[in-house]
Parts: structure tokens; C-alpha cells; sequence
């Protein structure tokens, strides 16, 4: 489940993630008590970087690059949370992103260290040159989120159109 991201004044630290880590779960409880649901979503972590996707549509929520994140860590005190702090590429504030999973948190904050790891070792293997190919790809996987939310904007659109067009074709009908 993720419990959202909130801004942080530090880009790391146990009480920075912990102050997160409070602030989201009492959210989470004002929103359970007006009966909305945490979102369930699904990470896909590579050595580009973590993206939070829709479980059902796998539209992407949040792309953060690996580059971008400075601290991962599982909770000590709260086995089912996770976190890491991503600086926003757009705002340039750091956000902290809250997970919880019953299963699998030690697991996942393994991975995004090990995608850390093969970034770096490829980042060494090819000499620094794989930064600039990674910035342009970063650069084109955010064109390409835009135009698919353009997209699907100009869909609905449509869809509306048509709608109001048969609703005035029904009425105008004798």
C-alpha cells in the first residue's frame, strides 16, 4: 500500500523518514475514518530507478530516478513500512515516499540497494559515458509519461463529446 510522499527538509536520516513515516500513517487514519482506501500499487525498480504503478491499468504514478534518491530504508520500529527520499525533478524539494507491505519490506529496500549497486558498477564499466545515455533516456521516459496522461486527457475528451453529441442527437430526434 502507499501511504503517499510528503515533503522533507533533509535528503536523509532515520528521524527525517520517521517524521514522514508519522505524518502519512496519521493521514492514512483520517482518511480510513471518512472510508477511503490506501491505494495498492505496484514497484517496478531497475538501475534507472523506482517507478509506483497502478496495479490494475500499470499506468505510471511516480517515476523516481535512481539518481534522484539519496536514502532507503526500512522501518526498525515498524516492520511493514518502508521508505525512501527522492528529490523531485521538477520542484527540486525532497519528497519521502511511505510504503506499507505485510510481506516483502526487507526485500525491497535489498533490491533498490542492489539496483544502486549495478547502476554504479555500470556507471564504472563504461567509463561515466552511461550518465549522459541515462539523463537522455530519464529525459524521454518523462516525455513519454506526458504525452500518455495527454493522451488519455484527449480520450476523455472524446468520450465526453460523443456523449453530449447522442444526448443532443436523442433530444433532437422528433
Amino acid at each position: 500500500q502507499f501511504l503517499g510522499s510528503t515533503e522533507v527538509e533533509q535528503p536523509k536520516g532515520t528521524e527525517v523518514v520517521r517524521d514522514a513515516v508519522r505524518k502519512l500513517k496519521f493521514a492514512r487514519h483520517i482518511k480510513k475514518s471518512e472510508g477511503q482506501k490506501t491505494p495498492k500499487v505496484e514497484l517496478q525498480i531497475s538501475i534507472y530507478g523506482v517507478k509506483i504503478l497502478d496495479p490494475k491499468t500499470k499506468e505510471v504514478q511516480h517515476n523516481c530516478q535512481l539518481h534522484r534518491i539519496s536514502f532507503c530504508a526500512d522501518d526498525k520500529t515498524d516492520k511493514r513500512i518502508f521508505t525512501f527520499i527522492c528529490k523531485d525533478s521538477e520542484s527540486n524539494k525532497h519528497l519521502c515516499y511511505v510504503f506499507d507491505s505485510e510481506k516483502c519490506v526487507k526485500e525491497i529496500t535489498l533490491t533498490i540497494g542492489q539496483a544502486f549497486d549495478l547502476a554504479y558498477r555500470k556507471f564504472l564499466e563504461s567509463g561515466g559515458k552511461d550518465v549522459e545515455t541515462r539523463k537522455q533516456i530519464a529525459g524521454l521516459q518523462k516525455r513519454i509519461q506526458e504525452l500518455e496522461t495527454e493522451n488519455t486527457e484527449l480520450k476523455n475528451k472524446v468520450q465526453d463529446l460523443e456523449n453530449q453529441l447522442r444526448i443532443t442527437q436523442v433530444h433532437a430526434s422528433p
